[in-house]
C-alpha cells in the first residue's frame, strides 16, 4: 500500500471510495462467475453427451470447492490483517503476514494435487456420480487437479492485491484467466475435439496467466507488499492468527462441497440424474447472486480494516453502512430476477426441455428468500474486516452445519413431494440464519466501536 493509497483510505470519502474500490472487486467476481461458468455452458452443449458430461461436471464442483477453500483459509483470513496492520503503520508484519501466507499455499498445492489425481474416482462416486457420469467427471478432475497450485496462487495471493487498495489491478488478475479460458474453451472441447478433457486443459492454462500475473505484480515496483524470501519461512505466530481469522470463509467455502454431495445424494436418491443435473445449474445461479454481493464485501474489506486499525470508528461505521444497503439492494434485485424468468437462467446452461421445465421450478423454491441474503453476507464479511474470527465462524457454521445440512434430511420426511422439500432446505435455513446474523451483529458490532473508542 504506497502512501497515495494509505492516505486514500484513511481520508476519501467514503462513499466515493467505496465505489472505487468495489466496482473493480464486483467486476472481478462477475468475470470469475463467468470463468467458472463457461466450461459448463460449453459443455452442456457438446453434442450427444451435453447433458450427462454437464452433470459429471457438476459432481467435480464440491473438489473444485475443496481445492479453494484453502485459498480461503490463508487468503481471506491474512489479507484482511496486511490492512489492519498497515492501518498500524506496521509495514513489515504485514509484508511476514503476506509471505507466510504464500508458503503456506505452496505446500497445500502440492498436497492436494496427489490426492485428488490419485484418488479421484473413489471420491466423485460417493460425492454423487453415477455409472453412466462418472467417466466425463474423472476426464475432467484429473487435469484440473494438475493445476491445483495455479489455482491456490491465484485465489489466496490476489486478496492481497486488493488488500492495498489496488482494486483495479486485482480485477484484471481475473478478467485475463476469464479471457483465456473463453478463448480456449470451445478450441479445445470443439476445434481439437477433446470434450470435458478440452474444458479442463483451457481452465488450467487460463489460471496459470492469473498466477504469472499476480507473481509479477507482488515482485514489482507498485505494490509496498512484496514477496521475499526471508519472510517466507513459516512462522506461527504470524500465520496462526490469520488461519484463526480465515476459519469462517473456509468453512463456508468448505461446506459448500459438504452441501454439494448432502443434495446431490439426496436428489439422486430423489429424483435420478435429472435432479442431480438441476442442481449444477441451480448453484451456479446461486453463485451469480452471491459473487457480485462478495465483490462488494471485497472493496469494503481495505477501508473497514485500515480505519479500523486507525481507530476512526466514523469511516467504519459508515463503510458498513454503505455496504449493507448495497448489498440489499442487488440481492433484492437479482431475486425480483430469478422469481420472474427462471426459464432465461436455466437455457444459459442447457435447452433440454424436460431440464429447463424441472429446474425452473426447482429455481425459484431454492432462491425463495434470496431477497434478504445481501444482510447475510455483509455482517458476515465485516465481522472478518474488523478481526472478529468467533462471530463470523459461528455464523458460517449456523447457515450451513446447524441448519441446511440437517434441513436436507429432514424435511423429506414430512413433505410428500421429496424431491422438492430437498431444495426448500436452502430458503428454510436462510430465513433462520439471516434473523440471527443481524440481531448478533448489532450487538457485537457496537462493543467493536465502543472499544475503538475507549
Amino acid at each position: 500500500m504506497n502512501s497515495n493509497q494509505s492516505q486514500a483510505l484513511a481520508s476519501a470519502p467514503v462513499g466515493k471510495l467505496l465505489a472505487k474500490l468495489a466496482a473493480p472487486a464486483i467486476a472481478a467476481q462477475i468475470v470469475n462467475l463467468l470463468y467458472n461458468m463457461v466450461d459448463r455452458m460449453y459443455i452442456g452443449r457438446i453434442e450427444g453427451v451435453g447433458k450427462l458430461a454437464l452433470t459429471g461436471v457438476g459432481v467435480c464442483f464440491p473438489l473444485i470447492m475443496i481445492i479453494s477453500v484453502f485459498a480461503a483459509l490463508v487468503g481471506m483470513g491474512a489479507a484482511p490483517r496486511t490492512s489492519i496492520f498497515m492501518g498500524k503503520g506496521d509495514r513489515e508484519t504485514a509484508e511476514r503476514i503476506m509471505n507466510n501466507s504464500f508458503s503456506l499455499l505452496m505446500i497445500i498445492a502440492a498436497v492436494l494435487t496427489v490426492v485428488f489425481f490419485f484418488f479421484a474416482e473413489p471420491v466423485l462416486m460417493k460425492f454423487g456420480a453415477s455409472e453412466n457420469t462418472i467417466q466425463y467427471a474423472l476426464d475432467y478432475m484429473k487435469i484440473y487437479s494438475l493445476g491445483t497450485v495455479f489455482v491456490l496462487f491465484t485465489l489466496g495471493m490476489n486478496s492481497f492485491i486488493s488488500a492495498q487498495g489496488f482494486a483495479k489491478t486485482s480485477m484484471l488478475t481475473v478478467v485475463l484467466g476469464a479471457a483465456f479460458n473463453i478463448v480456449l474453451d470451445p478450441i479445445f472441447i470443439f476445434v481439437f475435439d477433446m470434450g470435458v478433457k478440452g474444458a479442463a486443459v483451457a481452465t488450467v492454462i487460463s489460471q496459470f496467466v492469473s498466477a504469472a500475473w499476480i507473481f509479477r505484480f507482488l515482485c514489482g515496483s507498485r505494490t509496498e507488499l512484496k514477496l521475499k524470501a526471508a519472510y517466507m519461512v513459516p512462522d506461527p505466530k504470524i500465520f496462526l492468527p490469520s488461519m484463526a481469522l480465515g476459519l469462517s470463509p473456509f468453512i463456508m467455502q468448505a461446506t459448500e462441497s459438504l452441501i454439494s454431495v448432502c443434495f446431490n445424494s439426496s436428489l439422486l436418491k430423489y429424483g435420478g440424474d435429472t435432479a442431480v443435473g438441476s442442481m449444477t445449474i441451480l448453484t451456479s445461479v446461486m453463485t451469480f447472486s452471491i459473487l457480485p454481493l462478495q465483490g462488494l464485501c471485497q472493496g469494503a474489506q481495505p477501508i473497514i480494516s485500515y480505519n479500523y486499525g486507525a481507530k476512526s470508528t466514523e469511516r467504519v461505521r459508515k463503510a458498513f453502512r454503505l455496504t449493507l444497503i448495497s448489498c440489499l439492494v442487488y440481492s433484492f434485485a437479482m431475486w425480483a430476477l430469478v422469481m420472474l424468468f427462471p426459464e432465461t437462467f436455466i437455457k444459459l446452461f442447457n435447452s433440454d426441455a424436460e431440464l429447463v421445465a424441472f429446474a425452473s421450478r426447482a429455481l425459484r423454491i431454492y432462491m425463495a428468500v434470496n431477497c434478504v441474503f445481501g444482510a447475510q453476507i455483509a455482517c458476515q464479511q465485516t465481522f472478518i474486516s474488523i478481526g472478529n474470527a468467533k462471530c463470523s465462524l459461528f455464523l458460517a457454521l449456523l447457515r450451513k452445519i446447524i441448519l441446511l445440512i440437517p434441513l436436507i434430511y429432514i424435511l423429506p420426511l414430512f413433505i410428500a413431494d421429496q424431491t422438492t422439500a430437498v431444495f426448500m432446505a436452502e430458503p428454510v435455513a436462510d430465513m433462520i440464519a439471516v434473523s440471527c446474523t443481524v440481531l448478533l451483529f448489532r450487538h457485537e458490532f457496537r462493543k467493536a466501536v465502543k472499544t475503538l473508542q475507549n
